[in-house]
């Protein structure tokens, strides 16, 4: 009850937490929607490419008229950072270097930042993070994102003295599903075109949620927040139930899939066969520890916790999340102690761009959730060893040499604009590490 307490008494005083709001696409209408009911805090502005749409989603969630005419529309993030009436940006576009800029932007004025954009985030986070610290502001994960609430759950494990052997979310997964592409994608999600057109389904962003791609950024998050290890190969998605957890999601020395303790993994709520998984955690996130002793062991089962067969082994989990409702703990956690719900400290994990099909050279590649590459979980130390593209930066560049499907694709595969500030800031950030790495093999 901390911060709620900490709200109603800036409420009392007039003097509420102030927000930017950078884009209004779902996870920000969703966040809106509680804007209303929470006292003590306001959107100030809200900047989006289409300030109109961006006006008429808060009209969709329920916001009056009277707070729609007192806030801000602008389509001028840039100037709505620097405004003096601002103390917390949402950064929510989606867009790397835009997430790169808007964050960079938000230090230079002394303003916390809440990170949507994980893309950003697993991009240059490490980098992003030390400036924040350099400029005395918060830089966070965003609560009701899943990257925030594993975290949550390692923090938890860590503090009550168990080792965490496992953490990540579920999500519904095939082997195939990695080749899917924006034409395709409606077919795996029960959907025509038309229909999907109709709610206002975006078929790129649905496409990243069904390829790996954003299990391997949120995986990505988690590892570089939380000092765990990405499996060697990329996720694994082994499907597991919230039942079996403790059973899966062990070391395969004792029995389970993963390689070591200490590992982030995804779950999937399929079965390889198409059949669903029972009790499947498809929306939720978890966490895997170990009883430190026998006498811990026993009081797992005394009290009801699911545990593998040994009994040492044990999980925690939610089985759901709500994505932009639950935003305004992050909100509110920056603006109100100074605290981050998650945020990045070391470079453990990358996303790396990989073929959906042989891909031949003059190929323009087209991103998260295109239709020529997905994004590849893998060990920071052997991306930068590989010189793997990042995906964050894998939208809108030539191929100069050919990539067979299932290929990583790296810096030397294309041109690239060594210029541009997204590009500069992430060599830079690799050019640090790579030295990191160096320094710890000797």
């Amino acid at each position: 009850m901390y911060l709620h307490a900490e709200l109603m008494a800036r409420a009392a005083q007039s003097k509420p937490v102030r927000v930017l709001l950078i884009g209004a696409g779902k996870f920000g209408s969703m966040f809106l929607g509680q804007v209303p009911t929470t006292p003590g805090l306001v959107v100030t502005a809200i900047a989006d490419l289409r300030p109109d749409a961006a006006r008429a989603s808060c009209r969709a969630v329920g916001w009056p008229d009277d707070l729609i005419q007192k806030t801000r529309f602008t389509d001028d993030a840039e100037a709505a950072i620097a405004a003096a009436d601002i103390d917390v940006v949402i950064e929510a576009t989606g867009h790397p270097p835009a997430g790169i800029k808007h964050a960079r932007l938000a230090f230079k004025h002394g303003k916390h930042i809440v990170m949507v954009n994980v893309e950003a985030d697993v991009l240059a986070g490490p980098l992003l993070a030390r400036e924040a610290a350099s400029a005395g502001v918060v830089y966070s994960m965003a609560y009701g994102d899943q990257p925030a609430l594993t975290c949550e759950l390692v923090d938890w494990a860590r503090c009550c003295g168990f080792e965490v052997v496992a953490a990540g979310k579920g999500t519904k997964y095939l082997p195939a599903y990695h080749a899917s592409t924006p034409d395709t994608v409606w077919d795996h999600y029960g959907l025509t075109a038309e229909q999907a057109k109709a709610a206002g389904m975006n078929s790129k962003m649905f496409n990243s949620f069904l390829d790996g791609t954003k299990s391997a950024l949120e995986m990505a998050a988690i590892a570089n927040a939380c000092g765990l290890t990405p499996p060697s190969d990329g996720l694994a998605f082994p499907p597991s139930g919230m039942d079996d957890l403790a059973t899966v999601l062990r070391p395969r020395s004792v029995g389970g899939q993963l390689e070591a303790k200490g590992q982030v993994e995804v779950v999937s709520s399929l079965e390889r066969d198409g059949r669903p998984v029972f009790k499947d955690l498809r929306w939720g996130v978890y966490v895997v520890m170990e009883a430190p002793n026998d006498y811990a062991a026993r009081c797992f089962r005394q009290y009801g916790m699911n545990t593998d067969a040994s009994g040492r082994y044990s999980a925690m989990f939610k089985p759901f999340h709500l994505i932009g409702m639950e935003l305004n703990i992050s909100v509110l956690s920056a603006g109100l102690i100074g605290k981050a719900t998650g945020t990045t400290r070391d470079f453990r994990g990358d996303v790396v761009a990989t073929a959906k099909s042989d891909l031949m050279p003059g190929t323009v590649l087209d991103g998260e959730g295109g239709a020529t590459v997905w994004g590849k979980l893998m060990p920071a130390a052997r991306s930068l060893e590989l010189g793997g593209l990042p995906i964050g930066l894998a939208h809108g560049v030539r191929l100069k040499n050919p990539v067979a499907a299932g290929q990583c694709v790296t810096w030397a595969d294309v041109d690239f604009d060594a210029a541009h500030p997204a590009v500069r800031v992430r060599r830079d950030m690799e050019a640090h590490f790579r030295e990191a790495f160096r320094a710890a093999a000797e």
